[in-house]
């Protein structure tokens, strides 16, 4: 199996000769206008990042959440979604897609050539890759590794004054074992944080805090014995150890 490993100070998974990414949110400017805030669109800017990932990978695989709105599309979402994978294709000579919670209508914006896989995930060399809002499949939860998304991950500071801030991370951890629902389970899962810095991040360290998806909340995975690990790759340690109490229990929920 090849090496699953993080690419350094950016939210990318490497592995073998793909790259991972997920939660691309594009049109996530449309929906910051209508609340009052103007920005310029950030999707060229992730496309840069990507051509630089290409120059070492050949594949690309999205872990869902191309799109923002949900329910319908933004024009936003119309023009740069096409012209984004079009310039994908011309750097990475294979794309799959997996269908997140935010991605309805997908398939009408993806050119021929990317390849939209189901919600419940799909495998390659012993590794299962799914957004992670709805449960996998039995043969994507037969792998060794479980690759996800939808979480935005993020780890929370407070200083002695009480000052907050959050960065985003990786979470890594382990499948308890077998359950009802699955004959065969993972060893690990890893989290991949958002590719769309503008997204911010879930504190997963929040005292009360709560994840989104099945696989998290249902008792599958040692939540406190996960480890978090910061972009540039430090090490943070057990989820456990890095509990802190959020000034509203709520807020801090996706």
């Amino acid at each position: 199996m090849p090496r699953l490993q993080p690419v350094h100070g950016i939210p990318a998974l490497s592995f073998g000769d793909a790259v991972v990414i997920a939660d691309l949110h594009i049109g996530l400017e449309s929906h910051l206008r209508s609340k009052g805030f103007h920005l310029v669109s950030r999707t060229d800017d992730m496309l840069g990042t990507l051509g630089r990932l290409s120059e070492t990978h050949s594949r690309l695989i999205v872990l869902g959440d191309v799109k923002d709105a949900v329910p319908g599309r933004t024009k936003q979402e119309s023009v740069e979604i096409p012209e984004f994978f079009r310039g994908l294709l011309d750097r990475f000579d294979r794309i799959d897609v997996v269908r997140g919670n935010h991605d309805t209508g997908l398939s009408d914006f993806l050119p021929d050539g990317v390849r939209l896989r189901p919600a419940k995930g799909f495998k390659v060399d012993g590794v299962g890759f799914v957004h992670g809002h709805r449960w996998p499949s039995e043969a994507t939860m037969d792998s060794e590794t479980l690759v996800m998304a939808h979480e935005h991950p993020a780890v929370m500071f407070r200083d002695g004054v009480g000052r907050v801030s959050t960065e985003p991370c990786w979470i890594r951890g382990r499948f308890l074992g077998t359950q009802d629902r699955y004959p065969r389970v993972p060893g690990d899962v890893i989290v991949v944080p958002a590719f769309n810095r503008m997204l911010g991040g879930s504190p997963a360290n929040v005292v009360g805090g709560a994840f989104l998806s099945p696989i998290l909340s249902d008792g599958l995975v040692d939540l406190d014995g996960c480890r978090l690990y910061l972009l540039d790759g430090v090490d943070l340690g057990p989820r456990s150890s890095l509990m802190v109490e959020g000034r509203d229990r709520g807020r801090w929920k996706k």
